[in-house]
């Protein structure tokens, strides 16, 4: 007996778990390229079974202690990447250019995953997911950190890798795909061109698709991140979380973890959510309100979060209005003047997607949005150096001195 089943977020339809692989089968006939796609599976546990191995209070440490293997799509830990994915710091910030804040700020991270991004935890499941049923090839679509990430951990499990990548994503990332030994596939248009070929291709040639929201079990890996903050918080909850978007799953698989732990009566409510969004790629926290789903090109700094065309937007649409979760967008200037905040106030230097959501805190204390005291976490999801030509404009480099102490101190004299 499997320890889970799908649901389609749609229709609702429960399937076995070796009854499909990625969408329901109804819904999916029903999607078109102009409109983010229906059927996505969530994947739903045995929670009951789960609840009777331990007792209530011994629950989640028992939990932890295998990993959350139980809450996971995969039965042996022995199929998993040997690369430590997840279990990634949480720093308390008490100051922000040199002011107290009279709040508590905590910030996660996952730019110290194997290939420096939040994605790793969804490439750790699927490739894992794929050792265990014997199947080598696996294919992405990216603008670049799933590229990466996925390259990254199918080397470590001598896997295949595939990716398609749009043309214009950032070389540091494309440089990580192809150093990392996959086959890289550019191609002359946007991520969700590359997407659509990408299920083109998995169709035609029998390959596995670790593509987001597609593969329902990249939520599965991105819910971690719930659990360790949980356990790092001293099994609290925060008040809030702020979570970079631009397909809806991770903000899916933020709150899929919390939803795991309310299930399992481990928790009692789920944190309010904070969806930040760049100004110029915001088609999630701008349709919430719509019944027909309207798509505006996407414009910004923050191409990891730069999507035309959602992949989760109803499962993320249902998670934040059933949760009663928060939205914010931020400009680019604000996305940069974060960057900056937020490498010189804390040595962590973010690429614009995480840079975004300490962009999204900074103007919710601006608004007097969070409460005095208040447990706040803020998701930073990928290192400042796979985009490096997004900061360059910020950078004034001095021109050299010769190397003697008259020059140098006419340098000094000027800072």
């Amino acid at each position: 007996m499997s320890k889970f089943y799908f649901e389609c977020i749609n229709c609702g339809r429960k399937y076995a778990s070796n009854e499909v692989t990625y969408l329901c089968p109804d819904c999916e006939k029903k999607n078109t390229k102009t409109g983010p796609p229906k059927g996505v599976l969530k994947t739903v546990y045995e929670y009951e079974n789960i609840k009777k191995s331990a007792k209530q209070k011994d629950l989640f440490d028992n939990l932890e202690k295998d990993d959350y293997l139980e809450l996971l799509p995969v039965n042996s830990k022995i199929n998993l990447p040997f690369l430590r994915v997840g279990k990634t710091p949480l720093y308390k910030i008490d100051d922000i250019d040199g002011e107290k804040i009279n709040f508590e700020l905590f910030l996660k991270d996952d730019s110290q995953n194997p290939t420096f991004s939040f994605k790793d935890r969804a490439s750790y499941i699927v490739s894992g997911y794929a050792k265990e049923n014997r199947i080598n090839t696996i294919v992405a679509a990216s603008t670049g950190n799933a590229g990466s990430s996925l390259a990254g951990i199918c080397a470590s499990q001598k896997q295949k890798a595939i990716i398609f990548v749009p043309a214009s994503a950032p070389k540091a990332k494309l440089t990580q795909i192809v150093m990392y030994g996959a086959q890289i596939i550019p191609v002359a248009g946007t991520y969700d061109d590359a997407f659509d070929l990408s299920i083109e291709a998995t169709k035609k040639f029998g390959w596995y698709n670790r593509n987001t929201a597609y593969n329902p079990f990249t939520i599965e890996g991105k819910k971690t991140v719930s659990f360790e903050i949980f356990s790092q918080l001293g099994k609290h909850i925060p008040d809030k979380i702020f979570v970079p978007v631009g397909d809806g799953v991770i903000i899916s698989g933020v709150y899929k973890g919390f939803e795991d732990l309310l299930n399992l009566g481990i928790i009692n409510k789920i944190p309010t959510i904070v969806a930040v969004q760049s100004e110029g790629s915001s088609n999630i926290i701008n349709n919430l309100e719509n019944d027909k789903f309207i798509s505006k090109p996407s414009k910004t700094i923050a191409d990891s979060i730069a999507v035309n065309i959602p992949r989760n937007y109803y499962m993320a649409k249902d998670f934040i209005k059933k949760y009663k979760g928060e939205t914010i967008s931020v400009s680019d200037e604000d996305i940069m003047k974060a960057s900056i905040t937020l490498s010189k106030n804390t040595g962590i230097f973010s690429e614009p997607a995480a840079a975004a959501t300490f962009a999204g805190i900074l103007k919710y204390s601006k608004n007097s949005k969070i409460q005095k005291n208040s447990k706040n976490v803020v998701l930073l999801t990928g290192s400042g150096l796979k985009d490096l030509n997004s900061v360059q404009s910020l950078i004034d480099f001095p021109e050299p001195i010769n190397p003697n102490l008259s020059d140098l101190e006419k340098i000094l004299s000027l800072l």
